[in-house]
Parts: structure tokens; C-alpha cells; sequence
């Protein structure tokens, strides 16, 4: 038996995997960069005691983003980033499922149809709440793709968290009437669906699902999809600055699987535990040909360069900063009884560099492991 790990099951598998399936160029540089990921081949730092001869060494890590090993220190980076942009509200965390029949094309034209989902929620959520009967204003969005379940199989969605109101025109906030509830999930998921099969239509008239070359496929797929209900969550979220970051944090860099939840790897076989959602949410474990597991988690490998974090409304990048500080004295001047709200962390202490702890020798226990000489990169290649 082998420690578990995404790294050491790429090691047994990934020669056989290559004999029975076509690894795609994104696939094959994230194998090399997990299989790289803090060993010798990407160098690093030699660290040694102050009070005894102890030495160790720290290898760099390969920083991408599907990588079970990176996602941690990139998870709280940019939670750090975000703490300035939470405001003192309820928030709404709202999930967009993409139907599974679309998978097929998902898997044809991924970054079209990832984009096109990211427009329709947009589309959808924005619409609602410029409605004079609803809102009547501009809302945000904070929107992160996830493309798979709890098994690894591909199960395409967009989880948002939405502030609870909207800036208006004139720069006053609105909030919401009820702190349970934003919009009706029924009435979202039916202007959804529209939207995105009418989206659809579109990519393929102008050529963007030109991989899809059945006749009449486009066609009788999406006219069966606008006959079938489709899916939208919606869940209140508490008004609570560290909360709302952690949450962020913790959808925002999530991917396909931890290595926390591989339970072990022998005789060509992965087993892991995931949470059965249909079945009252029960903890179980899963057992999986090595091959199959990797095939699974390559299947949620995204196109270069596609953005998986995007904001939308107040939130947006290039306006961001501005609008935050209107609604913020909104905010205020609606509470003038009560003090300003601030968005901080309870509890919470900027991380230290890692320089300057360091970390408590393991032989002597009274000394601090230090930087020491960098490690430099050993030649690399695939195996």
C-alpha cells in the first residue's frame, strides 16, 4: 500500500492511462506539474536548525491551479484580497446546475459553453433585480465554476454569493425585504434556462459549437431541454464578515478532489470518501480502478487561460472599489443609531511570512529551522 495522494497516483497509473486514453495538451501539462509539485525538480530551499546541525529540505511547489497541494495557500491569499468587499448584510448563496444531457457538448466545447453559463446566470440574476417590483437596482455577484460531484463525474455548476440588495441609480442601497429569501428558485431556474438554450442557439448559428456535427442535434437537444425543469439552490447565508470570507475561500479554490479524502491507493485501486447527496448527505467511500479515478479527474481539468472566478455588478473589477464605498455610506447613513459596521475578521491574524517563524526543529526541539541555500532544479521528464 502506497500513501495516498494525487501525486503518487498519477506515478502508478498515469503509463497505463496513456495506453488506453488521449490526454489533451491542458491534461498532460497539469500531470507534469503535479507529478514536479514540491520534489527536486522544481528546486527549492535548504533549511537548517540555529541550534544543531539539522538540515531539511523544502521543495517550491508548482502553484497550478488543479493541483490538490496549492490550493490551500492560494485558498487564504485571496481570501485576504477579499475581506475589504464584504459588506455588513445578509448574503445568498445560490447554485446553477447545468442539465447532465449537455455534458456531451461540455466536453467538445468547454470553454464556450463554461462562458456562456457564467453569461446566463449574469443574465438571469441581474435581470431579476433591476425589476422595479423586486429590487430595482444594480446587484453583485461573485460567481466561481465547479464542474464536478462528490463521485467525479462531471456535474457542471456555478456557485454564487450574492450581498443581499442592490445599488440604485442614484446611488442609494435597497435591501432586501426578507433576510431568508432573495428571489423565487422557480422563476430563476425557468428565465435560467431560457436564457442559456437561447445563448446556445446563438454559439452554434455563429459557428462556436462547430464540433457538434450531428444533424438536427442542436435543435432537438435544446428544444427538449426547454420541456425539462432545470435546477437553481438558493440558501440564506448569515451576516457575518469571517464567515462570509472563509465561505468564499473555501468554494473559490476547491478542486476536484483533496488529497484529505483519498483514503488509500494499493492493488490498482483508489479508494476515497465523498458525500452521497441523495442519500441524506451520508459520508461513504468509493472504490475505483486507478485509471478510471485519474480519468474522472482529468475530465475537470480547464481550457488555458479560462477564468473559473468572476464578478459581476458592483462587484465588478473596474468599479468595484467606488461602488463599495456608496453603498457602505448608504449603509451607514440608513443605521445612523448604529455604530459603522467595518467588514474584519474576528480572531483573525495576518499570516506571518514563513521566513520569519520558521518552524520548530524536530531533533533538538529547542531550535528554529531557518532558509537556508536554495535547492537548484533537477532535469525533469514525464514518465
Amino acid at each position: 500500500m502506497n500513501s495516498p495522494g494525487m501525486q503518487n497516483i498519477i506515478a502508478q497509473c498515469v503509463t497505463q492511462y496513456c495506453q488506453t486514453y488521449r490526454l489533451k495538451p491542458e491534461q498532460a501539462k497539469v500531470i507534469g506539474y503535479i507529478q514536479q509539485c514540491r520534489t527536486p525538480a522544481l528546486g527549492g530551499l535548504q533549511w537548517q536548525c540555529g541550534e544543531c546541525d539539522y538540515q531539511r529540505p523544502f521543495y517550491h511547489s508548482c502553484r497550478n491551479r488543479h493541483c490538490p497541494q496549492c490550493q490551500k495557500k492560494a485558498s487564504d491569499q485571496w481570501c485576504e484580497r477579499q475581506r475589504q468587499c464584504v459588506l455588513p448584510i445578509p448574503y445568498f448563496h445560490l447554485v446553477f446546475t447545468l442539465p447532465h444531457e449537455l455534458n456531451g457538448w461540455v466536453e467538445l466545447h468547454p470553454k464556450t459553453i463554461y462562458a456562456l453559463l457564467f453569461q446566463a446566470v449574469w443574465a438571469t440574476l441581474s435581470t431579476f433585480g433591476a425589476d422595479p417590483k423586486r429590487l430595482g437596482g444594480q446587484m453583485g455577484l461573485s460567481a466561481v465554476l465547479h464542474t464536478w460531484g462528490q463521485n467525479l463525474f462531471r456535474h457542471v455548476h456555478l456557485h454564487c454569493l450574492v450581498p443581499g440588495g442592490a445599488l440604485s441609480e442614484t446611488g442609494q442601497w435597497i435591501d432586501t425585504n426578507n433576510v431568508s429569501y432573495l428571489f423565487p428558485d422557480k422563476a430563476l431556474a425557468r428565465y435560467f434556462r431560457g436564457r442559456l438554450v437561447t445563448l446556445l442557439r446563438q454559439a452554434y448559428q455563429q459557428g462556436k459549437l462547430h464540433r457538434i456535427t450531428r444533424p438536427n442535434e442542436v435543435k432537438l437537444g435544446l428544444d427538449a431541454l426547454m420541456r425539462k425543469d432545470w435546477i437553481v439552490y438558493t440558501k440564506s447565508y448569515i451576516e457575518q464578515a469571517d464567515t462570509v470570507v472563509n465561505y468564499l475561500g473555501r468554494y473559490t479554490h476547491r478542486i476536484a478532489i483533496s488529497d484529505q479524502r483519498i483514503v488509500r491507493i494499493e492493488n490498482g485501486q483508489v479508494t476515497f470518501r465523498y458525500k452521497d447527496y441523495k442519500d441524506d448527505n451520508r459520508n461513504k467511500v468509493m472504490v475505483l480502478e486507478a485509471t478510471e479515478f485519474l480519468r474522472r479527474f482529468l475530465l475537470h481539468v480547464l481550457p488555458a487561460g479560462f477564468m473559473r472566478i468572476r464578478h459581476y455588478g458592483f462587484l465588478a473589477n473596474r468599479c468595484r472599489k467606488n461602488k463599495l464605498a456608496l453603498i457602505r455610506q448608504s449603509i451607514n447613513e440608513q443605521r445612523e443609531s448604529e455604530p459603522a459596521i467595518e467588514p474584519r475578521i474576528e480572531g483573525t491574524k495576518a499570516p506571518q511570512p514563513i521566513s520569519d517563524i520558521g518552524f520548530r526543529c524536530p531533533r533538538c526541539k529547542t531550535g528554529v529551522l531557518k532558509p537556508g541555500r536554495p535547492i537548484n532544479a533537477r532535469a525533469w521528464t514525464s514518465g
